[in-house]
């Protein structure tokens, strides 16, 4: 890699827009890496909608998960009481560090975020635990700008564990943002649904284009904010138990449920039990999960899980 080059100083470097983005590509011998999802926000305005959607104050303790080049960092910066940030790509260290520089209250790490797919990296965490503990700081946000390759388990990782996440404003590609959000009998409508808004209430703020990013993905993105629901998440009880059970009923999306459970993944039942439970419960076994709503889901898994 290139020596490190001071980025243009006729332009803003915490307002990164199109032409100062590719300043900072050219100087320090940079490339976008579509095989980690690497799509850079231009758009101004969506930058600052996505500080404002986080409602940011000295209380917080925020985690970003992709650095970059450090625009969003720079902006939330200024008004978050910590922030921990991490990458996976060492090449764009220097870059974000040029554009956000030294500050007492953004710490820099270096990683995926993502320890494997049901695990999140205890190095970030530890680093966002130590950052929660900081004079003043009260409560936690998760706010970044996602690839596209680890929103969902990023996220549903962050609902399984027991950190005290007040919200999570990111940008998602749409496809995750309608599932998130899908209503009970739609195409939309999955484990995913399901495990969100059984914890947590969802709201997609803005939908965003390709035009918007360098360079352009081919699908829409969304900026998406998930808020704590204390009262969902007790009523769900093991969330962990609870994400697992609808992993393993989902996989047999197309059975009905008398099928799906009787061959379950965690091991066989027999039919004549699986349908004793059902009507016990009042659930149709000739029903498919996708028609289930919320409570119906929790039912199951309570007899099932």
């Amino acid at each position: 890699m290139p020596e490190p080059v001071e980025p243009r100083t006729d332009l803003p470097s915490t307002r990164q827009t199109y032409t100062f983005l590719n300043s900072l590509f050219e100087a320090y011998g940079l490339h976008a890496k579509s095989k980690l999802g690497q799509n850079f926000l231009i758009d101004l305005n969506l930058i600052d909608l996505i500080g404002r959607t986080a409602e940011l104050s000295a209380a917080d303790a925020v985690l970003e998960v992709g650095t970059g080049t450090g625009s969003l960092t720079a902006r939330m910066a200024k008004e978050a009481g910590q922030i921990v940030t991490i990458e996976i790509d060492d090449s764009f260290a220097p870059v974000a560090m040029s554009v956000v520089g030294e500050r007492p209250n953004v710490h820099y790490l270096r990683g995926d975020c993502l320890a494997k797919k049901s695990e999140l990296n205890p190095k970030m965490l530890a680093a966002w635990e130590q950052a929660a503990k900081m004079p003043g700081i009260t409560q936690r946000k998760l706010v970044a700008n996602l690839p596209y390759v680890i929103a969902t388990p990023l996220i549903s990782n962050l609902l399984c564990s027991d950190i005290p996440i007040e919200r999570m404003v990111v940008m998602v590609q749409w496809e995750i943002a309608e599932r998130m959000k899908a209503p009970v009998s739609t195409k939309d409508y999955n484990a995913l649904s399901v495990l969100v808004q059984s914890v947590a209430d969802v709201e997609t703020i803005r939908k965003v284009g390709p035009t918007n990013f360098h360079p352009r993905p081919k699908v829409d993105s969304a900026i998406v904010m998930i808020k704590s629901n204390p009262a969902k998440r007790a009523a769900v009880g093991d969330v962990v138990k609870f994400r697992n059970f609808l992993r393993d009923l989902y996989i047999h999306r197309r059975k009905n449920l008398r099928g799906a459970l009787s061959g379950s993944a965690r091991g066989r039942r027999e039919k004549a039990d699986v349908d004793a439970k059902l009507e016990e419960i009042g659930i149709d076994g000739n029903a498919r999960a996708e028609s289930l709503g919320l409570d119906e889901h929790r039912q199951l898994c309570d007899v099932f899980g």
